[in-house]
């Protein structure tokens, strides 16, 4: 049997042992922070800081257990893991397998793969890395919340439950072996994890936010502070008024921090000593023994029944939220639908708690076989795996797509070129929409190095089959990197050589507001003009967008001066249109002929290009301007040539990109006077 084994060193005799106690206000405690998380999300449009609550809260119980049984000289580990997969898995899974049924029906389905992918993480408590992960992946972001993003704070505590009782454990072995005080030795430990992941905590939330949110070793703090509460509760005494007084600091404490901090961008850091500090508060608090202790709010029964449904209701309210925007097609629920949302939720809550939740942990399962909750598991977990893989499949085989440039029924951008109509409702359109998270133009491994010059800085050559007849370079933000794939017809047609040099976010520009990009701009200038290509490719406007204006920014400038300076000349591309909504998944909804899906023109683009306005604008430097190709006289559609002009709400599909391939070579070759160049063999 998986145990420990202690001696109780230091006289802590038995009857020294500290004694659990229950505690009625925990159960309200959970109860109110999930009704934050739940209110903010659904009417406020914020984050509460609730999620904090629970980690103090799973710090300080899990802590005191092991505490205990570490004092009775004996940590069990299988039947401790095995409670806790009878008392996480039954709901859990429960919501997955019906958020994959609601996610078939009603998620647009360029949205499937990264739900398969995020419900599997889920699945294996291991969401929140993949959240960490896409935080820091550019093309990975996606401006549509995800339906099982919440499962990245069950699979931090999911974690902790893992790891948690092996650091107990060893610091009893050692305690022991050393003689030292248990109580002392596991302090000392969780004084540190609180210090250090604290530290790294505020560090990496100010240096990257989005990815300090989601890891687990800035939240171990969190933790340690319950754990290190647990040790020392028993031995805090405080006059029963001044309980009185904390508890209800605690509870202002907690309904105030979401209204009064921005939690989304600023956590976690020190702003969430915020509601873990007024937790502990609350837990300090105890029982007052006075009627109008925060206590007795918190000890009431509706609220020690809403603490039993928390579980349930953290994991209903977030999918039922987001597929209630999506079937009604609009961004906020209001206070009306928010009703309806949270009253579901509550509905489904208690169905699970009462159907799943307490069956499974008041079974025989895992009692009279040693191994039955770990078998009961995998039995649990089988199916979640796979009906993901089938959908899996189906989604890989809905998304399979191979562009012909000379489909006649889908001309893409040539139906521009030769005026004809833009759109035939009789047929299809392409590419089909599962596949749209993959039209991001690729760069493969095997064409790309990594520069010493900068850590984020990859160089990446698309090579012609022959000796190279021009050198050019295509650098910026996401917005170059699309044009990929019009250039590399372009490489196979005349022979050139195209140098990489992309960054997402990063254009080129001198005087960026973000250092990262600032460095990395002063590193692709040096590799530039190292490598003294014949022309240097890059996006020429910026902003074009509804409610903001179209401008050149004049870091712009002073970079294509840097580059005139060296003779090299540039190209700049006018920006294509920027939306506040996603046009093809507009067009999945509505049809490809519906007109909520189109902007006007006028509201995208400036009738003048703004670089025609401005001074100061090296002679070596040509502009392309595209924009007939993006949009009519009058509006801007989503769909042309029968085909998916966008993927998201600004990137161009590379497949529509590689239909204007003929229309960019032309322009380019041009506005560099290339026109006589000879052909390679193989385009002629």
């Amino acid at each position: 049997m998986s145990v420990l084994r202690a001696s109780v060193p230091e006289g802590l005799a038995t009857s020294s042992r500290p004694q659990r106690r229950y505690r009625p206000e925990l159960q309200g405690l959970r109860a109110l922070a999930a009704v934050l998380v739940v209110v903010y999300h659904v009417w406020l449009g914020r984050i509460s800081g609730g999620v904090d609550v629970f980690f103090l809260i799973s710090g300080f119980l899990i802590t005191g257990q092991l505490f205990r049984a570490g004092l009775r000289g004996r940590i069990e580990f299988r039947p401790m893991w095995g409670r806790m997969i009878k008392r996480l898995f039954p709901a859990a899974l429960t919501v997955l397998l019906a958020t994959i049924a609601l996610s078939v029906w009603l998620l647009p389905e360029h949205r499937w793969f990264q739900t398969i992918r995020e419900v599997v993480a889920s699945a294996l408590y291991a969401e929140n890395w993949v959240l960490a992960a896409d935080s820091v992946n550019y093309f990975a972001q996606h401006s549509s919340a995800s339906v099982v993003q919440h499962f990245w704070s069950l699979s931090i505590q999911g974690q902790f439950y893992l790891v948690w009782p092996l650091l107990v454990a060893g610091v009893a072995f050692f305690a022991r072996r050393a003689g030292w005080s248990l109580r002392r030795s596991l302090f000392t430990v969780l004084g540190v994890l609180l210090a250090v992941s604290l530290a790294y905590s505020v560090w990496l939330t100010a240096v990257d936010q989005p990815l300090a949110y989601f890891t687990s070793l800035t939240r171990i703090w969190e933790f340690a502070l319950g754990g290190l509460l647990a040790l020392v509760i028993e031995a805090i005494t405080v006059p029963g008024m001044l309980r009185v007084l904390l508890g209800w600091l605690g509870v202002f404490g907690l309904v105030s921090c979401g209204m009064l901090l921005q939690v989304g961008t600023v956590f976690p850091g020190y702003a969430a000593l915020w509601p873990t500090v007024s937790a502990a508060l609350v837990l300090v608090a105890g029982v007052t023994g006075y009627r109008v202790g925060a206590d007795r709010f918190l000890s009431s029964r509706p609220l020690i029944y809403l603490g039993n449904l928390s579980y349930s209701l953290y994991l209903w309210h977030w999918p039922v939220l987001l597929f209630y925007l999506i079937w009604r097609d609009q961004p906020a629920v209001g206070w009306r639908g928010g009703a309806v949302v949270i009253a579901v939720s509550m509905v489904l809550a208690a169905l699970t708690y009462h159907l799943v939740e307490q069956p499974v942990r008041d079974s025989r399962i895992g009692v009279s076989t040693n191994w039955g909750a770990y078998r009961f598991g995998v039995a649990a977990l089988v199916p979640v795996l796979l009906v993901a893989g089938a959908w899996q499949l189906v989604s890989t085989q809905r998304a399979s797509f191979a562009l012909d440039v000379d489909d006649p029924d889908h001309p893409g951008a040539m139906a521009m070129e030769a005026g004809g109509p833009i759109l035939d409702v009789r047929a299809s359109v392409v590419p089909p929409f599962a596949a749209l998270p993959h039209q991001y133009a690729p760069l493969p491994d095997e064409e790309c190095v990594d520069s010493p010059r900068h850590e984020d800085l990859r160089v990446c050559t698309i090579e012609p089959e022959g000796p190279p007849t021009r050198r050019v370079v295509l650098t910026g933000d996401s917005h170059a990197h699309q044009y990929i794939a019009a250039l590399r017809p372009i490489v196979r047609n005349r022979g050139w050589q195209v140098t990489t040099m992309l960054k997402g976010g990063c254009a080129l520009i001198e005087g960026s507001k973000w250092p990262e990009c600032a460095s990395w701009n002063d590193a692709v200038l040096a590799e530039i003009l190292q490598r003294r290509p014949e022309a240097v490719i890059t996006m020429g406007t910026r902003d074009v967008r509804v409610g903001l204006r179209e401008r050149t920014p004049r870091g712009y400038v002073a970079q294509w001066r840097v580059l005139a300076e060296a003779g090299i000349p540039v190209v700049a591309i006018r920006d294509n249109p920027r939306f506040d909504y996603e046009p093809s998944e507009c067009v999945q909804k509505h049809g490809i002929d519906a007109w909520q899906c189109r902007k006007p023109r006028a509201d995208m683009l400036a009738e003048q290009p703004p670089y025609e306005r401005m001074s100061g604008i090296p002679a070596t430097v040509s502009f392309l301007d595209f924009s007939d190709y993006f949009c009519t006289d009058r509006h801007c559609p989503p769909v042309i040539g029968n085909m998916l002009v966008y993927l998201d709400d600004n990137h161009v599909t590379a497949a529509y990109l590689e239909t204007m391939s003929p229309i960019v070579e032309e322009r380019m070759v041009a506005a560099l006077g290339w026109e006589n160049d000879p052909l390679p063999a193989a385009s002629r």
